[in-house]
């Protein structure tokens, strides 16, 4: 999506978003107790299947040296906010990715989490086409301004889905074979996309639009 194709969302309408965002800690707390507490077992499953694949990727994922670089680039403050649920296996696949990118980046990406379900302005003003597909990130600078937008998955698994998606044979189970891809891609088509982030974020010019 072209950071000018989403609806108007004021920049103190941001700054609210982000203050009653949550940290990826909280955020596996409220997946936790929603696994405990949510009534609906098929949402149940999704959710514990969610929660190993992000204990998996936590253990395995390492960030790459070119992300290292381009955080080295980042020297002022940005802000990524996630829409997000804990029943999206995308989510599942990119965020602990995420979270790692903002630890090592020493305090200049702020990353905060809001549930897609709970906020429709927001959500309504990153649509994918005409779908409400999640995970989204929604990179902002210092003064709130939109210098870059990312998801729900990364471009090469989005091509992947809509091929699938678009065979009679392979629509109803196209998330089988979207997992296997990310278990064999590993974060790779990710990172180049993180890094595009971060660049965008890097060369932006805050004070010009402030």
């Amino acid at each position: 999506m072209n950071i000018t194709d989403f609806k108007s969302i004021s920049k103190s309408g941001y700054k609210s978003y982000l203050e009653k965002g949550i940290s990826y800690d909280q955020y596996k707390y409220q997946m936790a107790e929603d696994f405990l507490h949510n009534s609906d077992d098929k949402i149940k499953e999704y959710i514990n299947l969610n929660k190993h694949r992000m204990s998996r990727i936590e253990k395995t994922y390492t960030v790459s040296q070119k992300i290292e670089q381009a955080l080295k680039r980042l020297n002022h403050k940005t802000h990524w906010l996630v829409l997000t649920e804990h029943w999206c296996g995308d989510a599942a696949q990119t965020l602990p990715a995420f979270q790692k990118v903002a630890e090592l980046s020493n305090g200049s990406i702020e990353l905060k989490f809001v549930y897609s379900d709970g906020n429709p302005q927001l959500m309504d003003a990153y649509l994918t086409g005409t779908s409400r597909s999640i995970p989204k990130l929604i990179q902002l600078d210092r003064y709130y301004n939109v210098t870059g937008i990312w998801g729900p998955r990364p471009v090469e698994a989005q091509k992947l889905v809509n091929q699938l998606k678009s065979n009679p044979e392979k629509a109803s189970s196209y998330t089988i074979e979207l997992h296997k891809w990310y278990a064999r891609d590993k974060q790779k088509a990710l990172e180049i996309e993180i890094i595009e982030l971060i660049n965008r974020a890097a060369l932006f010019c805050t004070d010009c639009l402030n």
